[in-house]
């Protein structure tokens, strides 16, 4: 077995890796950024090496830096983590040169799988099932016009050497195709080194399913059940568990069978996924394609290791190492329901756009499980895997992920309840997160039916997210909640004021206004009374804490923001604004002024941090409503900025390559 073991990649992955490691008895190296210097994964390791400057293309996808890092710490093997340098042949063969072990699949593989357009040739001539296509070499966009229409839209432009979502533009028109096919290859070229863009049939109505799978250097390959990943945005995968509630047995044992043809036709070995699109129209769930093959570790094999008690991290070190896998493909457990949600660092209020900063406050739920239960087994299981802590910074250099939330449970059901009281208890301030979103996902009847899609979220909020509807329930304890702190806080200041004279009670009756409606909230004898009902249920609060709870048959974890005029109470998916008022004060209210926010409409605003990477117009340049005025690039992702109305350009206050902070004006408009 390795003795040092070197991560050529950073946050959460790389803390995860060095867990599997410790465990494993073996001594652990960190490279790292300069933006990275007080990461986590550099504190949790044996040994840190720095890299170089922020930017990845300067730092982490550096080979010769990470392979000069090995060497002069003895490391003998090193895992790659995802994304950086994860698939790239070249380094897998800078590995084997320098007498290093990679911890993932040979060369030769990763060359075959990892070219999307080469991977479809060779999973078409190993039997698998592929999506109708073009996977030639286009040369500009009007060959790619052409050969869309040829294919019939709506067709999907990818990146050849794309992954996690980068580089790929849907497109419904022609003009779409004009739109996207340059954007296309230049998140190819900036994220992969590789500009190549090939165009395929787009499935409509379709599922997302991939199988893990893993093999040994000594021909050994099996399949490890699969994940269910509709729950899209943007092409990146928001939701994941396992296994699939629409994949049967039948299907399952298709998909693996084909999925381990197409690895032992590549001489595959260490952990692998193939990822195959199905259609939600087919009711035999029979016409299954191959989309690509993950030539590494995915983001979401939390929910495999959960439902097959295996530590994949483990066996690829172990495989690397040239060991046999100790078990065959009947020996492959499917035990409960394991769900994974992925919390980013977006605003989901803003168009989910990405989101940088200090996290002034990060408190993860408390994790759970593994420890048998009465009868041998958990009744629910909560995981966190994540690389960042309170006082930490979220990058724009890097994925805006922040932490995956994992829990698993019997039955479906029980883990998508289990993840909705975590996402409440998950607590953090500073840049804005998917958390509300997530929650709202949990709880919304058509993904707990199983019945999904890519299209989910498009089709579910098509208007965009503004939070999860609230039921009556929640709003009355949302507003003893406003109500329990503000008292509490007044009978505190009544305390220290005591020694001027008596001192005074804080006021039993209240009006809390939560979202624009008032309760009569009453606190008396150790009880509180929402609109004339008792509310079911103590509340658990200290002055000034962060987080409440409510107890009784259906309870609630509560996040606190104090506001001059009241709280923001965060809670099921959604923030409420409570303003929280004795009840003889109350009615005074009606009569403040409120503040008319000013008209922004004539401003080309930056939406996100970023970098200017194109502005199309200039001063005196007539413009019309939704013409492209700006592209931002953020988090590895261009975005393009449109005119919200018509008229002139009177004034351009950034240029190409200029930072951007969020809301920095770009132009102004008359």
């Amino acid at each position: 077995m390795f003795k040092k073991i070197l991560v050529a990649n950073r946050g959460e992955i790389a803390c995860r890796v060095f867990r599997t490691a410790k465990k494993m008895g073996i001594a652990t190296v960190a490279v790292y950024s300069d933006a990275d210097a007080r990461s986590p994964h550099v504190l949790m390791a044996d040994e840190a090496v720095r890299l170089g400057p922020a930017p990845a293309a300067e730092s982490y996808l550096k080979a010769e830096l990470i392979l000069l890092a090995a060497k002069e710490t003895g490391a003998d093997c090193i895992h790659p983590g995802y994304g950086f340098l994860s698939e790239r042949e070249s380094f897998a063969k800078a590995c084997a040169e320098a007498g290093i072990a990679f911890v993932g699949p040979p060369p030769n593989a990763i060359a075959a799988m990892g070219d999307k357009i080469e991977s479809k040739k060779l999973a078409k001539q190993a039997g698998v099932n592929v999506v109708p296509g073009y996977l030639g070499e286009i040369a500009d966009t009007d060959e790619a016009v052409r050969i869309a229409a040829d294919i019939g839209f709506p067709v999907m432009m990818k990146a050849s050497a794309g992954g996690g979502g980068k580089g790929m533009r849907l497109a419904w028109s022609e003009q779409d195709v004009r739109d996207g096919f340059e954007a296309t290859k230049r998140e190819g070229l900036a994220s992969f080194g590789d500009d190549r863009v090939f165009i395929e049939k787009f499935i409509e109505s379709p599922r997302h399913i991939e199988i893990q799978l893993l093999g040994d250097q000594h021909g050994n390959i099996v399949y490890l059940n699969e994940r269910e990943c509709s729950i899209q945005r943007r092409h990146q995968k928001v939701v994941e568990e396992a296994p699939s509630p629409f994949v049967t047995p039948k299907m399952r044992k298709a998909m693996g069978e084909q999925a381990v043809a197409l690895a032992r036709a590549v001489g595959y070995y260490s952990a692998g996924t193939v990822e195959l699109i199905v259609s939600g129209a087919d009711t035999t769930g029979e016409s299954f394609y191959f989309l690509e093959m993950n030539t590494r570790l995915q983001v979401e094999h939390p929910v495999t290791e959960e439902i097959t008690g295996l530590d994949l991290v483990e066996q690829m070190i172990r495989v690397a190492a040239g060991e046999k896998l100790l078990f065959g493909q009947d020996d492959v457990r499917l035990d409960g329901w394991a769900v994974e949600n992925r919390v980013y660092a977006e605003d989901p209020y803003r168009g989910f756009l990405p989101s940088i900063g200090r996290l002034v406050r990060y408190a993860p739920p408390e994790t759970t499980g593994d420890d048998g239960g009465e009868d041998g087994r958990d009744a629910v299981r909560v995981r966190v895997d994540d690389g960042v802590a309170e006082g930490g910074e979220v990058s724009m250099f890097y994925d805006p992920m922040i932490a995956k939330l994992v829990t698993w449970a019997p039955t479906r059901e029980a883990a998508i309840d289990a993840q909705v009281a975590a996402l409440d208890a998950f607590t953090m301030q500073g840049p804005g997160t998917n958390l509300h979103f997530l929650s709202a996902l949990m709880q919304h009847p058509r993904f707990r039916s199983g019945e999904i899609t890519t299209g989910f979220i498009a089709e579910e909020y098509p208007e965009g997210f503004h939070g999860a509807p609230a039921s009556a329930a929640v709003l009355a304890k949302l507003a003893a909640v406003g109500v329990v702190a503000a008292h509490a806080q007044v009978t505190r200041a009544r305390r220290g004021d005591g020694q001027l004279g008596p001192v005074l009670s804080a006021p039993a009756d209240w009006v809390a206004r939560v979202d624009g409606q008032d309760h009569a909230v009453r606190i008396a004898e150790g009880a509180v009374t929402v609109d004339g009902t008792v509310l079911d249920g103590a509340i658990d609060y200290t002055p000034g804490a962060r987080v409440a709870t409510v107890a009784g048959d259906d309870p609630l974890t509560v996040a606190i923001t104090k506001r001059r005029d009241g709280f923001t109470l965060s809670a099921r998916g959604a923030s409420h604004q409570v303003r929280v008022l004795p009840a003889h004060v109350a009615p005074y209210a009606a009569h403040l002024i409120e503040k008319v926010p000013p008209d922004l409409s004539k401003f080309l605003i930056a939406p996100m941090p970023g970098l200017l990477v194109r502005l199309d117009v200039a001063e005196g340049d007539r413009v019309e409503a939704g013409q492209a005025l700006a592209v931002v690039e953020a988090m590895k992702m261009e975005n393009i900025l449109r005119a919200e109305k018509s008229g002139t350009v009177v004034a351009v206050q950034a240029a190409a390559g200029d930072s951007l902070a969020v809301d920095q004006v770009i132009l102004e408009l008359e």
